[in-house]
């Protein structure tokens, strides 16, 4: 095997500028797949992050059974009083896993500034808790910070956040005081005097003009009650959401709870719209690095082919089975793939090198404001990748082989 090799080597460097584009052609081809594999895997788990620790949404969120469908229509039905809440408390308090649960209250009512009034939504959460949430993140994009002003206090009930577009539309500054008024839960007006302490990012454009943020209790306050309309649940590790899910649930319905329990994916539909778009890129990506590879391959055996036509018929007349011949061919491609994929690495290692030192900035998705670019180093895509190189340079290589092999001795002995 070791004679075997050290001819295919040297039949390399025979023709070395053919063997050099080649191996640069897949070098490339495994530096296009794995940069974008990579900049996905950094993509995919910035959503997650921002969304399960820099919005403070956890992994798990439990609502009333119905309310994500029936909520709107019917919200005093799908709220979760004290005593359930307790109730909620307990059964979480079993799975060491589970590292927080705070409750939350989405309200919606107007926003006025004594002359113009306009439509807001908010998240009523405990300031508190979502600032222990974000506090878990490990990456620095899900630790960016997305407002301007002060963090809102759980001592400050009265302190609101509002987006950008809204606070522009009411014209309203850092420090300014508001009223909110919505309808409590018994139907009646109730207003509340609040004033801005932050200037909050929108994910969306839809929501620049009335996304708000304020504490749960002024929420409560608001539409007067004591209840909430889910639990925000964060765990120690992403993975364990959707076993602990099952689990949840099946808990919950032994102890006739009527609810229901989300996974942040669930709830997330932008994510699975992202990463079915990059899957689409991806797989694009992957065709046009096949195209590049095959053509590469097949181009530099076939030439090799033609160009040592006597030399395979010399292999023949000493013995030398077609098998062998097929072999030799097939070892020279693989090293070709060999080579390229090493070429490839190394390339790839310098880039994310270069990226992590010059630490350049994007704008995500969701966030409105830059971050550190990066691309991730996943080793599981390097080895898919180096198996699918050298299978595509194999295969490449049969038909001119196989072509090679068949060539009657006289014929290719003769060839001019």
């Amino acid at each position: 095997m070791l004679t075997w090799t050290k001819l295919a080597i040297r039949n390399l460097f025979r023709n070395w500028r053919r063997s050099l584009f080649t191996i640069i052609a897949i070098g490339l081809g495994f530096v296009a797949v794995n940069a974008l594999g990579g900049f996905t895997a950094y993509v995919f788990s910035g959503l997650q992050d921002s969304y399960i620790y820099g919005e403070g949404n956890g992994h798990l969120t439990i609502f009333k059974a119905g309310f994500l469908d029936k909520g709107k229509l019917d919200p005093l039905k799908y709220l979760i009083n004290e005593q359930e809440v307790k109730a909620i408390r307990q059964i979480l308090s079993t799975h060491p896993e589970i590292v927080l649960a705070t409750p939350q209250l989405q309200i919606s009512g107007m926003l006025s500034n004594g002359q113009v009034s306009s439509i807001f939504i908010a998240a009523g959460r405990v300031p508190s808790a979502v600032a222990a949430i974000a506090d878990h993140a490990k990456k620095a994009s899900s630790k960016v910070r997305l407002f301007d002003g002060k963090a809102l206090s759980d001592e400050l009930v009265y302190g609101i956040g509002v987006s950008h577009g809204l606070a522009k539309q009411l014209n309203l500054t850092l420090g300014s005081t508001a009223v909110a008024m919505a309808p409590t839960v018994s139907g009646q007006i109730n207003a509340l005097d609040a004033q801005l302490l932050q200037l909050i990012d929108a994910p969306t454009e839809a929501l620049e003009d009335k996304l708000a943020a304020v504490p749960l209790k002024f929420a409560q306050q608001l539409y007067d009650t004591r209840s909430v309309d889910r639990l925000t649940v964060l765990l120690q590790g992403i993975e364990q959401s959707v076993a602990l899910q099952g689990q949840l649930a099946a808990q919950f319905k032994a102890a006739g709870m009527q609810l229901e329990v989300k996974t942040w994916n669930e709830l997330s539909p932008f994510y699975t719209k992202v990463r079915k778009m990059f899957d689409v890129i991806f797989l694009i990506t992957f065709l046009i690095v096949f195209m590049i590879v095959v053509m590469s391959v097949v181009n530099t055996v076939g030439m090799a082919v033609i160009e040592r036509t006597r030399e395979i018929g010399t292999l023949r007349a000493l013995g030398v089975k077609r098998r062998g011949i097929i072999g030799l061919f097939a070892l020279e491609s693989l090293l070709l793939a060999g080579f390229g994929s090493l070429f490839g690495a190394a390339l790839m290692l310098a880039i994310i090198y270069l990226i992590r030192l010059l630490q350049p900035g994007w704008i995500p998705p969701q966030i409105t404001r830059e971050v550190p670019l990066d691309i991730y180093l996943v080793w599981q895509y390097w080895l898919y990748c180096v198996l699918l190189l050298l299978l595509l340079s194999l295969f490449s290589a049969i038909l001119p082989a196989r072509k090679a092999a068949r060539m009657e001795i006289t014929n290719a002995l003769g060839y001019a």
